[in-house]
């Protein structure tokens, strides 16, 4: 380029209008700031819409209150207790608020981490470690332990198993169900299980396990055949929903083998990503051999994370939530996304075309739906039309085995989705059936581009 374009570039700005975009090599030199930001910006802007995106459970909007409170401690080193010794009590105080929302019978323990993910490697640890002990103690091998759970959790389930060298005993599904309960768990369990896990809220149809049925079966096993075998509460999704929209539903430290729970912030928390947070029904159930003491940031402190540098903006913008919302604004909100949840799935049946998966049951404020009859397209060709036509991301895909050959939709229902982005998904739903009956279904080539998993 000339010296006058320079010129030019550096009077009216995008410099990168004409230009490569830096992606492969080290730039030998910067730019101005504001041509930096622009660059970063309008890269974004080709990307889909957070707005329409209905396959992701995580936080897309927050209060301006809260962004700022985000902003100003992005510079804040978490992990740091003897600098900010503020921030670790907000984290307790957390903690200890969770707890309390959980039904927890007494004093107990916990830790924030970045997400479910780190929530649910750090809870099976601990079952892990509280097993051996439990081994080692009655004389017997530590050598072959198994997890067990039902093929409708996320998958971080199975990398912990793989990572950590313990034995999936993964339930399948069926073609008409699509949770587990007792009478699937039993059959897996031995003394070498260290614990059964169950989901609050399935990625894939919003439903819960029969936790109340897998807590009694496991208190009979532990009465009759002296096996102390914990159950953990997988609740990324559904731990900030049941509390508001079913209180009564007994799922939590109210069931006496539920010995820890996991839940993500940036869900149903309605914090921006990454926060979440592990409960341990009492401080026993935390294996202290997973906690570590060091004092090299300036005091001794105790840390129980596999993460350890972060901001603290997401552990202060929970808070924020917590003392901002109270119970009475978290079920406000959640009562909203079950209404516009309910009326979505109303506007399918109406067409005629849908079948509604579960809605009569307790479910996370979504619509789990697929075609009820034949059509020249399937769930595939209609998210791509979604997508093609009007933006939107509603995820299409098959279920886990033994339910392989059954085909979901699911659009998520949030906080900033409204009575009229219902109707207007609802008519661009019609439309896109209407295309695709015309036309027929969407070409292998598009089919490669749509959003295919449940796990968002």
């Amino acid at each position: 380029m000339t010296s006058s374009y320079d010129a030019d570039a550096a009077l009216f700005g995008n410099r990168f209008a004409v230009q490569d975009t830096p992606d492969r090599f080290f730039p030998p030199g910067g730019m101005a700031a504001s041509d930096a930001l622009r660059l970063v910006a309008e890269d974004l802007a080709i990307e889909g819409d957070p707005a329409r995106n209905l396959a992701t459970f995580v936080t897309t909007w927050m209060e301006p209150e809260a962004q700022r409170l985000i902003a100003e401690n992005l510079h804040r080193n978490f992990i740091d207790h003897a600098e900010y010794p503020r921030t670790a009590e907000i984290e307790q105080r957390c903690i200890r608020m969770l707890a309390d929302l959980f039904h927890a019978p007494g004093e107990t323990t916990g830790a924030r981490t970045q997400g479910s993910s780190e929530a649910i490697m750090l809870g099976a640890l601990s079952l892990k470690w509280n097993w051996r002990a439990r081994q080692q103690a009655a004389g017997r091998p530590t050598t072959n332990p198994n997890l067990v759970f039902g093929g409708d959790v996320h998958v971080v389930w199975e990398k912990f198993c793989r990572y950590f060298d313990v034995e999936p005993r993964i339930v399948p599904l069926r073609p008409d169900k699509y949770t587990i309960g007792p009478e699937d768990v039993e059959p897996h369990i031995d003394e070498n299980t260290i614990g059964v896990a169950a989901v609050l809220g399935t990625t894939f149809t919003g439903h819960r396990d029969d936790i109340v049925g897998i807590n009694d079966l496991l208190v009979r096993i532990r009465d009759e055949r002296d096996m102390d075998i914990p159950l953990h509460v997988d609740g990324a999704s559904g731990g900030f929903v049941w509390p508001f929209l079913y209180p009564d539903s007994k799922w939590d430290f109210r069931l006496e083998q539920v010995r820890s729970i996991n839940v993500s912030g940036h869900k149903f928390g309605l914090v921006y990503p990454g926060v979440g947070w592990l409960i341990f029904r009492e401080k026993a159930d935390l294996a202290a051999d997973l906690v570590f003491k060091e004092n090299y940031l300036g005091k001794t402190d105790e840390t129980f994370t596999l993460n350890f540098s972060t901001g603290s903006g997401m552990v202060l913008a929970q808070y924020y939530n917590f003392v901002r919302f109270g119970r009475a604004g978290y079920t406000y909100k959640l009562k909203n996304m079950q209404h516009n949840a309910h009326r979505l799935a109303d506007r399918l049946e109406e067409m005629g075309r849908f079948e509604i998966i579960g809605r009569d049951h307790e479910q996370l404020p979504l619509v789990a739906f697929r075609l009820a009859g034949e059509a020249p397209y399937d769930e595939f060709d209609i998210a791509w039309q979604l997508s093609a036509e009007r933006g939107w991301m509603v995820p299409a895909y098959t279920m886990p085995p033994d339910a392989q050959e059954v085909t979901i939709m699911r659009a998520l229902v949030k906080e900033t989705f409204s009575q009229e982005h219902v109707d207007t998904l609802a008519r661009d739903i019609a439309e896109a059936c209407a295309t695709l009956q015309a036309k027929g279904g969407a070409h292998e080539s598009e089919r490669a581009k749509m959003v295919v998993g449940p796990g968002h």
